[in-house]
């Protein structure tokens, strides 16, 4: 059987990056205006902070029923027997729910992985089911693995700005206000399901130490059997100068040494809620 390996770009894996790792990847719609771009196609990072930050109206999308369809139907045209797909986790957005309702009309040809996650900590599970579907494994035991492993990752993020937390209905204007005053900056979490609340700080500098606490308190407690040469600590941000990430990157890997540093810019779906300036950090375990 030959396994295609198919995401979005939720994953952070851009069209040039799927091509060389040989699987496929559905760019998100984001609506700029009431006009359709695609994250990596026509809207650049730069492009999309400019319309969050410039008062243009920015939403992210799932992708369409007919723009998943077509890529499934491409895929099997080029020589494919069976997909697996890995969406953003469903938790987040009804992307999975949505893609496993049109997969019941192929015949288990196509399996919907429920991966739970988002981000750096999904693209370290797109990379392991292209590297399960090389050794052979169905989709179906791809899916499962994955399903398995899938709480396996955290994702902690430090937000500069309050501004659009507050358009996304996630703190109220007045909280807002106070924040800014206060220079209170809040750390958020990722555990699979949802966009949650985890600290609060004074400055963005106290909130890179408290991420760097919660992985180290991740690594002492839930991984705590893992050998750190399988721990991948994910750098992220969103709309960073290369100073920046090389700095919060450099950072994580000198407070990780053993443990595998990499830097990839978050997606749109969270950028729209965090805005310019996050810093992020996430958690994954390598077979």
């Amino acid at each position: 059987m030959k396994t295609a390996v198919m995401t979005d770009s939720n994953s952070g894996i851009t069209q040039n990056e799927a091509r060389e790792l040989g699987i496929f990847s559905l760019p998100i719609p984001v609506i700029i205006d009431g006009e359709t771009c695609y994250e990596g196609i026509d809207l650049t990072q730069e492009m999309f902070y400019a319309s969050l930050t410039g008062g243009k109206e920015v939403t992210t999308s799932q992708p369409s029923p007919g723009e998943v369809i077509g890529m499934w139907d491409k895929i099997l045209k080029e020589g494919y027997d069976e997909i697996v797909h890995i969406p953003m986790s469903s938790g987040l957005s009804n992307s999975y729910e949505s893609a496993a309702g049109l997969a019941a009309d192929y015949n288990g040809r196509i399996q919907v992985a429920d991966n739970h996650r988002i981000s750096v900590t999904l693209r370290e599970s797109v990379l392991e089911a292209k590297e399960l579907a090389d050794r052979g494994l169905s989709a179906g035991e791809i899916k499962e693995e994955l399903e398995r492993r899938a709480y396996e990752s955290s994702i902690y993020i430090t937000v500069d700005t309050l501004e659009f937390l507050k358009k996304g209905g996630r703190i109220t204007p007045t909280a807002a206000a106070l924040g800014a005053v206060l220079n209170i900056k809040p750390v958020l979490t990722i555990q699979g399901e949802r966009l949650d609340a985890f600290a609060k700080v004074r400055g963005m500098k106290k909130g890179k130490h408290k991420m760097l606490e919660a992985v180290r308190h991740d690594l002492d407690t839930r991984f705590q059997n893992t050998e750190m040469s399988r721990i991948v600590i994910g750098a992220a941000g969103s709309g960073l100068d290369e100073n920046e990430e090389r700095e919060w990157t450099d950072m994580l890997k000198e407070a990780f040494p053993e443990a595998t540093v990499y830097y990839n810019p978050l997606s749109f779906s969270i950028g729209s809620h965090t805005g310019p300036g996050a810093l992020g950090t996430a958690i994954s375990i390598r077979r």
